[in-house]
């Protein structure tokens, strides 16, 4: 049997449109601007989430390294704190999973340094540990997130909400937050 699923990818792709319209270019700008200061300033950006959001998380640190290094005078540091499958191993087991990326934390901020965390949900508690220890620190944090922002929504200095409740949305929007990030980025650079 073949299925006509045409309904089905229009409703999603209007889902998608109607989101996009309603979010806050104000604030995007702003986290945009806050990355050149990042950069400029030599600091780091530590970035983490679960599952989807670790996947978001990793082609953010690639395409901030990587794809903007021909563009920018000064490269970004980004470094992906769901990435190393041994060390989240080792502070799961030794800690616990609540810790994996606030221990990683540990030591390592900055006054220059920001974190991006980024969870659907904004209630993840490994996410909500770090941000909390990254407050701690007086480092300012972005969030990604998704539904109402959570705890997370509450806790960052700039929030990047979805503002619908569908997790595979607002994962498809926080993936457009990287690359149009990046491509503002850019253009900043090549004008």
């Amino acid at each position: 049997m073949i299925y006509n699923f045409e309904n089905e990818i229009r409703d999603y792709f209007n889902k998608v449109q109607d989101v996009l319209s309603k979010l806050d270019t104000g604030i995007i700008s702003e986290v945009a601007n806050l990355l050149i200061k990042t950069l400029n300033n030599e600091g780091t950006i530590y970035i983490f989430g679960n599952g989807g959001s670790a996947s978001t998380a990793s082609h953010f640190q690639n395409d901030f390294n990587r794809t903007l290094a021909d563009y920018t005078p000064k490269k970004f540091k980004v470094n992906c704190l769901s990435d190393n499958i041994s060390t989240l191993t080792a502070i799961a087991n030794d800690f616990s999973y609540d810790e994996v990326f606030a221990k990683q934390l540990e030591n390592q901020l900055s006054e220059n340094d920001i974190v991006i965390a980024i969870s659907g949900s904004g209630n993840s508690l490994n996410v909500i540990r770090a941000v909390e220890y990254a407050k701690i620190k007086n480092v300012k944090i972005v969030s990604f997130t998704g539904f109402n922002g959570g705890k997370l929504r509450l806790l960052s200095d700039y929030d990047l909400n979805v503002g619908i409740d569908d997790m595979q949305i607002t994962e498809d929007v926080h993936l457009i937050f990287n690359h149009l990030l990046m491509t503002v980025i850019k253009k900043s650079f090549t004008n």
